[in-house]
């Protein structure tokens, strides 16, 4: 598979990639921009170019059958999304839980254009206490652009300002909702 997916990714579709993913075993992965369903399938071929296990997670009822095996085999975990239910604990209690967990998210938390980014995933990487990976899919350019690891500071604003700038000029699938 990772053969084939080198091929499809170099070969076919003609992308580059900039950066290598961390050899971490903890991170939260931000992936942006999230503009259409093309991204997941994207983030599927590069994750098995890089060979390495990226999680994600996903409403409880996803995992139920006939199909919630196929959301565990891919690396999704199942959450409580329901308005009672705190999120970032129940994120961070499965990092705490696991020898191994790479958690991709979208900030901007839809596919359609946002003024702002959900700020979610900077609570989980601050409270589980791991680094943030960005990760831009630039359909501009045609690559997948991954930085080094991040680690949040008592500053947020300043944090998610690096974040962003990180993301300038990229360019999502539909680029009128980057």
């Amino acid at each position: 598979m990772h053969k084939l997916a080198k091929f499809i990714y170099f070969k076919i579709l003609k992308w580059q990639l900039v950066g290598t993913f961390p050899d971490l075993d903890k991170c939260v992965v931000i992936v942006a921009p999230h503009t259409s369903w093309v991204d997941f399938f994207l983030g599927l071929l590069v994750r098995r170019i890089f060979n390495e296990e990226i999680n994600y997670i996903g409403k409880d009822s996803l995992y139920r059958p006939p199909f919630g095996w196929y959301f565990r085999w891919m690396g999704g975990t199942p959450i409580d999304r329901s308005k009672s239910q705190n999120k970032v604990a129940a994120t961070v209690k499965i990092f705490n839980e696991r020898k191994r967990f790479r958690l991709a998210l979208a900030p901007e938390g839809t596919r359609k254009k946002v003024s702002e980014w959900k700020t979610g995933f900077y609570y989980i990487a601050k409270s589980a206490k791991v680094p943030i990976v960005m990760v831009a899919f630039d359909f501009g350019k045609k690559q997948v652009k991954v930085s080094e690891p991040q680690t949040t500071t008592e500053n947020m604003e300043a944090d998610l300002k690096k974040y962003k700038e990180f993301y300038k000029d990229v360019v999502g699938k539909i680029p009128e909702y980057s």
